[in-house]
């Protein structure tokens, strides 16, 4: 029997958790039977895979310190007890492990942006994590067999940084519904931007283009924000800003269902955010097939791919903005569309593809420790 051991104790929800999922559905999926697929998760409620064998370690999460603990000291532990072939770390921090083959997942992209003192004072805790990641991501990177990364730029970033690395760039595979809906007609002209109030999502240029286009005496259209200004020091101010902004909508955060509305009452989907690992609301745009406004920014390039209803602006130009929203709403804009080749090798376009990277050359297996009956644990 050969065993992959998937680490994921932080992952608990958003985009992050759906990585987890595809990740262990796939494994599920391509592996052959001789394979032994077990994950650490926060809490096995997470997970209905029944091929997965689930050890949950719900103490990881109770602080920066647990989470260290475990990745430089007690992941050693269960590594020593289940001896795998490979051992997959899906939480940017590559574990301190002995004579396992390695790869870890780094999606969190704050250690490559440049905070403003602004962004700093009204979000201090990303300004943390801006510089906590720069140092963890470090430690011990070179013990991984690859590093994975979702993009290309997020590469030639980490090649920039810290010298030449084995780095995988693996495009997200999601399961969304490519079914185009057809937009519910109305008299308003609506832009959405779905995004969590985070300092780097730029949502201030947009507002500031709403208010533009009014000055302008546009008024028959309106903004969406997936926001409702309770949620932060960030989201406060963009409610003390904007909230008097009569085409500016602070509709709070939306379930995935609320979400399938908003796309079909959206007539064109705004993506302003100056840092991204992927974009999700780029995807899920384009497979309703909706226009769409993106900061011209490499990973938007990226994320948007191949596609003809996209027009790019400079990601901190309201005014640039103001002008594509206004020939939308006047129905004479003419989109400049995009077409992105896939990344160089080594590139893995799904799970399916990256899993065959992963596991190339690894073809003995050892004896397997813990007792095989028992499908889910505790530690």
């Amino acid at each position: 029997m050969l065993r992959i051991v998937v680490s994921a104790v932080n992952l608990t929800e958003g985009g992050p958790l759906t990585v987890l999922r595809e990740c262990l559905a796939s494994a599920a999926t391509v592996l052959p039977a001789e394979w032994e697929i077990v994950a650490l998760v926060n809490s096995a409620d997470l997970i209905k895979e029944p091929r997965v064998r689930l050890i949950s370690i719900p103490s990881s999460k109770k602080s920066w310190l647990n989470r260290l603990y475990w990745e430089w000291f007690g992941f050693r532990k269960i590594a020593h007890e289940l001896k795998p072939n490979l051992w997959l770390s899906l939480h940017d921090i590559t574990p301190r492990l002995h004579a396992v083959r390695q790869a870890v997942y780094c999606h969190n992209s704050s250690p490559f942006y440049r905070i403003s003192l602004r962004e700093a004072i009204q979000d201090p805790s990303f300004l943390a994590f801006n510089q906590l990641y720069a140092l963890l991501y470090r430690v011990f990177i070179r013990r991984n067999y690859c590093v994975i990364v979702q993009q290309d730029w997020l590469r030639s970033e980490f090649i920039r940084r810290m010298g030449q690395l084995p780095i995988v760039v693996a495009h997200p595979s999601m399961r969304i519904d490519e079914r185009a809906s057809t937009p519910t007609p109305g008299s308003t002209f609506v832009f959405i931007y779905p995004a969590l109030p985070r300092v780097f999502k730029n949502i201030e240029t947009l507002c500031k283009a709403a208010q533009i286009l009014a000055s302008r005496g546009i008024s028959d259209f309106e903004v969406r924000l997936t926001l409702d200004g309770s949620e932060n020091r960030y989201s406060r101010w963009l409610l003390t800003m904007y909230g008097k902004t009569a085409q500016v909508r602070f509709i709070g955060r939306q379930n995935k269902d609320e979400m399938v509305t908003q796309y079909r009452e959206a007539s064109a989907v705004v993506f302003p955010s100056k840092l991204e690992t992927w974009g999700l609301p780029i995807t899920e745009a384009k497979a309703q097939k909706r226009p769409l406004l993106v900061a011209d920014l490499p990973y938007a390039r990226e994320t948007v791919g191949t596609y003809d209803l996209v027009s790019f602006f400079p990601a901190e130009s309201a005014e640039s903005l103001a002008d594509l929203m206004e020939s939308m709403v006047d129905q004479t804009w003419q989109p400049t569309g995009n077409h992105r080749a896939n990344p160089k090798a080594p590139f893995a376009a799904d799970w399916a593809s990256l899993w065959g990277i992963l596991i190339d050359g690894l073809t003995s297996a050892p004896q397997n420790s813990l007792d095989r009956n028992d499908k889910a644990g505790n530690i």
